[in-house]
């Protein structure tokens, strides 16, 4: 069955009604299988892609993904958005959602750790860690973007950055914000902003050998990688919604998130395991 991709807008956001309306008008398979809802922050989209279309091949279960930032996915899901699984960005939203009966402990665990990434579509900018550095204090760029950090784990993890570096609230002119990570790379990716924050898996060469060290990973254009220690850790968690109208098959796709042939995929995009 193909494989459904709902991209949450990245200029404004929906309701949590019209995104219950969109999800539950949406045509079903005329063979009546279950379909499988899944929220997906930003920066593990391309991975989820081939993750839920790997799950399909193997079961009978339809996956639509909607892809958009944690803090907006955690708002509508406690306004009832009829998700069936949440594929977070970081572990805190998870928490709270189970501690507020959103989400059920039995079926969370962490999926994956993130890594933030300063990049440059020049192959040439970032070349390593003192000319980052030094672009960053000299303000040796027209724009840079990066996730909002009220919304956005990866957002706060690149505030997290700036501060460690004394420059939390330097050049406000230069700054272009998104809503989600996904937002960020696409304002580098088009030219709006010649440098940004993004996670490490939106810019990997996932066609070549991924290597265990950061630097030596192969990406598109140049990028360091500032020090994991210097901001929070990106433990992305993930659940099944105590509302799932699919448990049965909400649980199978979070064991198949677990199996070896998903998390070969992880590592492609960077994440280790």
């Amino acid at each position: 069955m193909p494989l459904t991709i709902l991209s949450l807008p990245l200029t404004r956001v929906l309701s949590a009604a019209a995104v219950a309306l969109t999800l539950l008008l949406a045509p079903r398979p005329s063979t009546a299988a279950p379909t499988l809802n899944v929220a997906v922050a930003a920066n593990f989209l391309a991975p989820a892609m081939e993750i839920a279309k790997r799950f399909e091949d193997q079961t009978s279960t339809e996956v639509t993904i909607s892809s958009g930032s944690t803090g907006k996915f955690y708002a509508q899901i406690q306004h009832g958005a009829p998700f069936d699984v949440f594929l977070a960005a970081d572990s805190l939203s998870i928490n709270e959602l189970i501690e507020q009966g959103f989400a059920v402990a039995s079926d969370h665990f962490t999926y994956a750790v993130g890594q933030l990434a300063l990049w440059s579509p020049d192959p040439a900018r970032l070349t390593d860690q003192e000319t980052a550095i030094a672009l960053l204090e000299n303000a040796q760029f027209d724009r840079l973007a990066m996730a909002n950090p009220l919304v956005a784990p990866y957002g706060a993890a690149a505030q997290d950055v700036l501060t460690y570096l004394g420059l939390r609230s330097a050049w406000p002119s230069k700054r272009i914000q998104g809503q989600s990570i996904g937002q960020a790379y696409q304002f580098v990716a088009s030219g709006n902003a010649d440098i940004g924050f993004v996670a490490l898996s939106q810019i990997i060469q996932t066609n070549a050998s991924v290597q265990t060290a950061g630097n030596d990973r192969q990406v598109r254009g140049s990028a360091w990688l500032p020090p994991q220690s210097w901001y929070r850790p990106l433990n992305q968690d993930a659940a099944r919604l105590t509302e799932s109208k699919n448990p049965k098959q909400a649980k199978a796709f979070l064991q198949f998130l677990r199996s070896p042939s998903a998390k070969a995929i992880m590592a492609r995009y960077g994440y280790p395991q």
